[in-house]
Parts: C-alpha cells; structure tokens; sequence
C-alpha cells in the first residue's frame, strides 16, 4: 500500500488512519452544519458513516485519516487518493470538516501536514486536489494553499442527485512545494 497509513500531528490537528474508532465523533461531526445536505459535496450522513470508513479503508489508491483536533476529536475526514507510486503523485481528496472548525487553522495545519509528508517522505513530484466546479469554498481555499489551476474535467461524474459534476483540477508541484510551505508556515504563525 502505497502511501502507508501514518500519523501525522501538528499543534492545530492530528492525522491518524481512519477506523471504526471514529465513528460516533464523525457522526456528530457529519450532522454539525447539515454538511451532507450540500449537493455538490460528497460527505456521509451520519447513519452513513460507519459503512463510508468501511469502503474509504476497502479502497486501493486510498489512504484515509480521521482529523482530530487538539482535544483528540474526530472532527472530519481526508485521503491520500489516486496514488501513483510510478509516477510519484497523490492526490488529497475526500475531504470535509464539522462545520464548527471550518474557516480556522484546522484545514491549513492538514494540508501542511500531507503535503509535507507527500513531498519530503514520499518524494512526489505533484500533489493534485479536484472539487467540484460549483463549490467555490473549496477552490477559494484550495487556490488559497497555493495550488494552480489545471482545468476542468467536464461531466466528470455522476453525483448522487443525478446531477453531472464538473471537476476542478489543481495541483502543487514539486518546485513549488517551498514556497507553498513557507506560505502555509506563516499562515499558521499569524
């Protein structure tokens, strides 16, 4: 399994590889904002939850964490997904928070975190992120961490409403991951 599950910790959150250990926090964590009622995301309902670990764990080219915040708490989820281990690419996807620790350090401490793992312990030459077009909160964030722009990928999937999703495509390559790290760093500090 490329990458191997690992933990990964910071001041603002922690990584750990996903279990059913997880499940009732990430109920509640599910539930706090409706988050399952956007339709251009793709997080679990709370009933849905225990089976979603299940599949996200099932999956190759998937390594999933739970995100704890600084208490231990499940507070949402992320994954390693579409790995290339020829390649040397990763993509962080499947990503999603309660809505209480959203728009706080929480989410640029993980990114820093896998992306610091992605590129100086598993030597990737680009780390790729996609949303959905629509989700402008996720692309304002994304281009946020430093990512570039790549393109659309157009009726890209087919979401649970029946609607077809457009994919917005980014990425951080390898050369660029200095700056994108010193840019994270400072962010955290202020």
């Amino acid at each position: 399994m490329w990458p191997a599950p690992v933990t990964l910790s910071g001041p603002y959150a922690s990584l750990v590889p996903l279990s059913q250990d997880h499940a009732t926090d990430l109920a509640a964590a599910s539930d706090d904002g409706n988050l399952q009622a956007l339709w251009y995301t793709m997080v679990p309902r709370p009933e849905d939850i225990v089976a979603n670990i299940d599949a996200r764990n099932a999956t190759l080219g998937m390594t999933p964490f739970a995100v704890l915040d600084p208490t231990g708490k499940a507070v949402g989820m992320t994954t390693f997904m579409n790995a290339d281990q020829a390649s040397r690419r990763v993509e962080i996807g499947s990503t999603w928070y309660r809505k209480s620790v959203q728009r706080g350090p929480l989410n640029t401490q993980c990114k820093l975190l896998m992306l610091a793992h992605a590129f100086e312990t598993l030597d990737c030459i680009a780390v790729e992120f996609r949303t959905h077009f629509m989700n402008h909160k996720s692309r304002a964030a994304i281009e946020r961490l430093g990512a570039k722009f790549d393109g659309v990928l157009r009726n890209h999937m087919i979401m649970a409403n029946g609607t077809l999703r457009d994919t917005a495509v980014y990425s951080i390559c390898q050369h660029e991951w200095p700056a994108v790290r010193a840019n994270l760093n400072y962010k955290l500090a202020t």
